[in-house]
């Protein structure tokens, strides 16, 4: 072991601490975590679970060297406390100190920005109970495969003993945190842990922490024994002009943590495939909450790319907070004073002639009272997110599966996420169970006045599930309607049209995709008993229905609606007498009529009907007539990802 290796460690050893109970008297050890930032710690959900099932507020113990202090679990990514184990990209938990953060100063570990998920040989740190007090201890770890989303495989030969789950993975090569201890394998060797990038899917608090821990590291905090972590990283010399350093590194993300975030993902990803030239990172794009996310993207493996490149990307970003009013002129000065050290000046042009690729442009302002229309995407013209929903066979009452899709416009749609529970949920309990992976997913791919549409895919029993009336945000912000149907356009599909699409479905949505005027058609048509009507609707025609779409009358309406080629459709999922209609029906069908003329072209239908929600939601007059709506927008050239080969049943 070198002296650089054991140095490292001593710091590494400084940062782990273990949870304990409240109370001035020792308790059994919970399990490990690790500090990533001033007063904040990193641990696994399940250490804390067994203990705060009962009161998510209780106060519990962090103790490790030099600090024993009360702290309260923050936030974790638990979506359902009652599954009997915790998925591997959920056992993540951020814990804060109570009081102020000063009073108790200690070691923060660095963590990796690379996006790629390591492997090969770490050290994995914890504690474990011995008496008369837990013991920290260090066991070497080889990780040789990895598993879902954030998951790596820990192989065997590595004995992890009781305690050390939560604790830090550390890759001693590059002198940093990759991951953290989930389990150890019953009865075998080896175990598993969770990628550190799992981080991010704490959206707004991992921005919080993030930069927090960049800031410190900034600062060149030293240990009692004069180390920081940069200096102990491998690497290059700092004078070393045409590679970038860990001292590089840590300046470049201790600056970029001074900006505000970024006001989206998908901003992050063009500029950091503008700062490589247009060329595109190897694998999946990971989530982009930082700007340090995006600094994570200019790695080949574990090598920097070139300094120039990292340097691009950092006056690209200065460049988007410049014209947004929030300039850094200490970036600006210390990018120039970087290139300064890079002798290669014919190549300085990179840098300083770097131009915010377009579409980044600052938003222009709208004060008027029209809002911009925005137009739903179609094959190859912009992003789409899909929530398929598959009822369980046999369940009663009805449980649902779900799978989470994504098209980025510019390929085949990939599945982001599936339901790993064993029974599926309740339509009640769906809301809870898709708050982080659908959320998140949503709050990622948003851009700045262009929400991500949603597509959610129902058989037509369950037409009447009203998701517009969703949200995912417990307090939203006073100026931000919080349900999903004001936020952003969401629609429905008919699940039992998934796969290849049919000849009438596609010829007459290529009809009215060519229309420029529509008008509504009451669904069901007087005296229509079979769908022969339903085929032979004009093209123009977008059936509206004024009763529930899942049940009676309705549901055989919208069989007949849906064999017919109909890709469109508007119902209204109230209450509504089984025979004939009362007076409101028609006003109904006259203020839709009246919302259709307003139509420019098809594509403008789910944002117009969204501007009404958002009209709902904000309690302006004469709007309410809409809240009931529901709107099927079931597009033929993106079909929905095909059944599986196997049923799903409910377990026995």
């Amino acid at each position: 072991m070198s002296e650089r290796h054991e140095r490292l460690y001593e710091l590494v050893r400084a940062a782990t601490v273990h949870l304990l109970p409240a109370g001035g008297k020792d308790g059994p050890l919970w399990g490990s975590g690790f500090f990533v930032a001033p007063g904040w710690v990193v641990t696994a959900a399940h250490v804390l679970r067994r203990h705060l099932a009962a009161d998510r507020d209780a106060v519990f113990r962090v103790r490790g060297e030099g600090i024993d202090a009360e702290a309260r679990l923050a936030e974790w990514l638990i979506t359902d406390p009652h599954r009997p184990k915790v998925p591997l990209a959920e056992d993540l938990a951020l814990v804060r100190l109570t009081g102020d953060p000063d009073e108790h100063p200690h070691e923060c570990v660095w963590l990796t920005d690379r996006a790629a998920r390591n492997s090969g040989a770490l050290k994995a740190c914890g504690y474990f109970p011995g008496p008369p007090e837990a013991h920290f201890r260090m066991v070497d770890a080889v990780v040789n495969g990895q598993e879902d989303t954030h998951g790596l495989i820990i192989k065997p030969d590595v004995e992890f003993t009781g305690g050390m789950s939560g604790g830090p993975l550390l890759d001693p090569e590059t002198g940093a945190v990759v991951g953290l201890i989930k389990s150890r394998r019953t009865d075998k060797d080896g175990g598993k842990a969770v990628a550190i990038g799992a981080l991010r899917r704490f959206g707004e608090t991992y921005r919080t922490v993030m930069a927090a821990h960049d800031r410190w590291h900034g600062q060149e905090p030293m240990s009692e024994s004069g180390d920081n972590w940069i200096d102990l990283q491998g690497g290059p010399p700092a004078e070393h002009g045409a590679v970038w350093t860990p001292r590089d590194r840590r300046t470049a993300l201790a600056l970029l943590a001074a900006l505000p975030p970024p006001p989206d993902e998908p901003t992050v990803r063009i500029i950091a495939k503008e700062a490589r030239s247009g060329t595109v990172w190897v694998g999946g794009t990971p989530e982009l909450r930082t700007w340090r996310d995006g600094h994570g993207l200019l790695y080949e493996g574990s090598t920097p790319l070139d300094p120039l490149t990292f340097l691009r990307y950092l006056t690209l970003v200065e460049a988007h907070a410049r014209t947004r009013d929030a300039g850094s002129p200490a970036l600006v000065d210390w990018i120039a004073q970087r290139l300064r050290r890079d002798g290669r000046r014919h190549l300085h042009a990179l840098v300083k002639d770097a131009a915010l690729p377009e579409g980044l442009e600052p938003p222009a302002r709208n004060d008027g009272p029209d809002r911009v229309v925005i137009p739903y995407p179609g094959p190859g013209e912009g992003p789409v997110v899909a929530l398929v929903l598959d009822p369980v066979i046999g369940a009663r009452p009805v449980r649902f599966f779900w799978q989470i899709w994504y098209d980025d416009g510019d390929g085949l749609p990939e599945l982001h996420e599936t339901d790993g529970s064993v029974h599926g949920y309740r339509p009640d309990e769906l809301v809870q169970a898709l708050r982080l992976p659908l959320g998140g997913l949503l709050e990622s791919k948003d851009r700045h006045g262009h929400p991500v549409p949603l597509e959610v895919a129902l058989p037509v029993d369950h037409f009447d599930t009203a998701v517009h009336r969703w949200r995912f945000d417990d307090i939203a912000q006073l100026n931000d309607p919080g349900h999903l149907g004001a936020r952003r356009r969401v629609v429905l599909r008919a699940l039992e049209r998934r796969g290849e699409p049919d000849n009438l479905w596609t010829e007459r949505w290529h009809g009215m995709t060519a229309g420029r005027r529509f008008q509504g058609w009451r669904m069901p048509p007087s005296g229509a008993v079979d769908g022969t009507g339903y085929r032979r609707a004009e093209r123009d025609r977008i059936p509206m229905m004024c009763r529930p779409a899942g049940q009676g009358v309705g549901r055989v309406a919208m069989n007949h609606a849906l064999a017919g080629g109909h890709g469109v459709a508007l119902w209204y999922i109230g209450s509504h007498p089984e025979r004939g209609c009362l007076p409101e029906c028609d006003t109904l069908h006259a203020r839709v009529e009246k919302f259709l003329e307003t139509l420019g072209s098809l594509d403008e239908l789910p944002d117009r009907l969204r501007h009404v929600r958002q009209d709902i939601s904000e309690q302006r007059a004469d709007s309410d007539w809409a809240e009931p709506l529901a709107l099927l927008f079931d597009d033929p050239r993106r079909p929905l990802p095909g059944e599986e080969t196997e049923p799903v049943d409910a377990p026995l």
